[in-house]
């Protein structure tokens, strides 16, 4: 019989850039962690991205194509339908995950069962930023509540057990903010952790969703904080604190009434 892998890379793909999907697929070939499978879906029937795929004669690597164009919500869906692994490394198509992300968080993972979501700090790839986001459960949540995806949702591993347990899975009705949601969805079912390394680095432009959608993301948004300062009231009341945090400038919540 064949063995799982333990982790199921997950990256669906529309229209990439070629260079920038080479880059991408090179970079979760080039992990120091081994025990992977790559599944990459096209969403895109009439411009697929076969050719870029061909070039790498990886095992790993295990090519889909939708036959109608899905959106990004239901391939997202699907790829964890198909995952094998016992944990999902989300990635983007152009992105660049650093080499030891999946050995770091693997190892963090498997050592913290209660943890269900691990993140890192990312550098960006263009106007070379340096992101560093709170490490802690609690600080993550608060963030979260509060509007801020303190997860950066291309650098994240998730252990899919929680996901198929609790029947949690991305909402397309929230798109493009349905990753924002996810973590929403999860707070009541598992931790969250951020591994305080740069491991990821996130090409930020002028097409990404987050520019090209961003009234819509907005607007989803604005509908995912109230929804989760409804669901979640006694940390929505528990709002006023200090979160300090030995690798950021100190960050002090106004107390104020949550609507």
């Amino acid at each position: 019989m064949t063995r799982n892998p333990k982790v199921s890379v997950l990256m669906p793909i529309y229209r990439t850039n070629k260079e920038h999907l080479q880059e991408a697929i090179e970079s979760i070939l080039s992990q120091t962690f081994k025990d992977f499978e790559f599944l990459i879906l096209d969403d895109c029937p009439d411009d697929d991205r076969q050719d870029i795929i061909k070039l790498y004669k990886d095992e790993r690597i295990k090519y889909f194509k939708n036959e109608k164009n899905l959106g990004i919500t239901p391939s997202r869906n699907k790829l964890i339908d198909m995952a094998k692994g016992e944990y999902l490394a989300v990635m983007d198509h152009d992105d660049i995950s650093l080499p030891t992300r999946f050995e770091k968080q693997v190892a963090y993972l498997d050592e913290h069962q209660d943890v269900g979501v691990v993140g890192c700090w990312y550098t960006t790839i263009l106007s070379h930023k340096t992101m560093v986001y709170p490490i802690e459960h609690s600080e993550i949540i608060y963030g979260i509540i509060n509007g801020s995806c303190y997860i950066l949702h291309p650098a994240s591993m998730i252990r899919k057990s929680v996901l198929i347990k609790n029947n949690i899975q991305y909402e397309e009705e929230f798109s493009p903010a349905e990753d924002f949601m996810l973590w929403g969805k999860l707070i009541e079912f598992t931790k969250f952790y951020n591994i305080p390394d740069f491991l990821f680095q996130y090409r930020d432009h002028i097409d990404n969703t987050s520019h090209l959608q961003s009234d819509k993301m907005n607007i989803a948004s604005k509908h995912i904080v109230k929804f989760l300062r409804n669901k979640y009231p006694q940390i929505t009341k528990e709002y006023a604190y200090y979160i300090p945090c030995k690798y950021m400038p100190l960050i002090k919540i106004k107390k104020k009434m949550l609507v």
